[in-house]
């Protein structure tokens, strides 16, 4: 037996005295403008673009090359508006320090750029970024864009980071350029012959013109 729909929980809600409409509310009215409630996602917080980012990066979902050294790390996540629709062929791309904490600002070497496929969807495999002497915590930058949308700036980081010492909802802020939780996301591993694989999700939620 297939199990209630979202409108028909709150149907029966109703019916049964559960949920209470205003006056000037009818059942159909109010449960409309619970779902569009419900399905509302809060934007993307921005953050610092930083002084490394270079323009013309190739297009290409792979960042990390065969022989380099470092955790591998594959990063997936789905390019959203605020009312939770999926955005595809959005605009992303990519940049962060190599495994020792260094920039290739010679070339475009963790640098890429790719479009979110037909679902909004997107994911790329680099190595876990390094620390780097002018910042505290691991990071990847972002900048993404979509038609009809904010271009978002922001950057994604990691809450298994030694800087945030276990314990990133009370240490997040020991990075000054990160002013929310929210960039902080918790990492998977899962075994790989001879070694490890981290997995991070970074949904992206972009605000409309």
């Amino acid at each position: 037996m297939r199990g209630l729909t979202r409108r028909d929980l709150l149907s029966k809600c109703y019916a049964s005295g559960l949920l209470i409409a205003a006056p000037a509310l009818t059942e159909t009215r109010l449960l409309s403008l619970w779902l569009q409630a419900e399905s509302k996602k809060k934007p993307t917080p921005p953050n610092d673009l930083g002084p490394f980012y270079k323009a013309d990066a190739p297009r290409e979902t792979k960042l990390a090359r065969p022989g380099d050294p470092g955790l591998p790390l594959k990063v997936t996540g789905t390019v959203y508006n605020t009312r939770g629709e999926a955005l595809p062929g959005a605009l992303i791309e990519i940049w962060h320090a190599d495994p020792f904490g260094q920039y290739d600002n010679q070339g475009f070497h963790y640098r890429a750029l790719f479009t979110a496929s037909s679902g909004g969807s997107y994911g790329f495999d680099t190595n876990m970024p390094g620390h780097y002497p002018d910042r505290v915590a691991q990071h990847i930058h972002y900048k993404v864009t979509a038609p009809g949308h904010k271009a978002l700036v922001t950057q994604l980081y990691f809450a298994t980071d030694p800087a945030f010492e276990g314990d990133p909802d009370r240490n997040f802020r020991k990075d000054p350029l990160l002013q929310t939780r929210e960039l902080v996301r918790p990492v998977r591993v899962h075994e790989i012959p001879g070694s490890i694989r981290a997995a991070v999700d970074f949904e992206v939620v972009l605000e409309t013109l």
